[in-house]
């Protein structure tokens, strides 16, 4: 099993990258195939597949996109290959955020997901996608500090885990508490 592959983008195409690594280029499937550059140098964390047909390395730019990737395919019905659309189509927040609040019309926005599909992610992945890497923020303070805020106000955790990923991260606490309270009371 490979964590990630170190080396340089030597082809990009719709659906994958090639990185040399080692004198190797690895076919890797990602969500975004045209973020990357040529010819630069690249860490991709990657996942493999290994089926009776199949033999496939899935990659991401980042911990949290691969760990969401993951979730994503442990739902019943739902492979890699219908998971990477919504890794390139929608924003980890975004996704996380459709998933608590049971958003299925945020979610069959993707290809190829419709309405038994989507409530079948909701159910096996709702309580489920917090990610670490989601949880700081640009200045320092974390989502986690803005929790224990609301949490003191006497917000549930369930609550509270929608709001704060749609608060502008650049604040001070301060106007991350005033934010997050004007989405609350709506």
């Amino acid at each position: 099993m490979y964590n990630y592959i170190f080396g340089k983008i030597t082809d990009i195409e719709s659906t994958f990258v090639v990185i040399e690594a080692g004198g190797v280029g690895y076919q890797i499937f990602t969500p975004n195939p045209y973020s990357f550059d040529m010819n630069m140098v690249y860490k991709i964390y990657v996942y493999q597949v290994v089926r009776e047909d199949e033999n496939s390395l899935y990659g991401f730019q980042t911990k949290e996109e691969k760990e969401m990737f993951l979730k994503l395919i442990s739902v019943k019905g739902l492979g890699p290959k219908m998971a990477l659309p919504i890794l390139a189509t929608g924003s980890l927040s975004g996704i996380m955020d459709a998933i608590e609040r049971e958003n299925i019309l945020y979610l069959k926005k993707f290809p190829k997901i419709g309405d038994k599909v989507a409530k079948q992610i909701i159910l096996d992945l709702k309580g489920k996608v917090s990610i670490a890497g989601l949880e700081k923020v640009n200045n320092g303070n974390s989502y986690e500090e803005l929790t224990e805020v609301l949490k003191g106000l006497g917000y549930k955790e369930k609550e509270i885990k929608g709001i704060v990923v749609k608060v502008d991260q650049n604040l001070s606490i301060e106007d991350q508490v005033k934010e997050a309270l004007k989405l609350l009371l709506k």
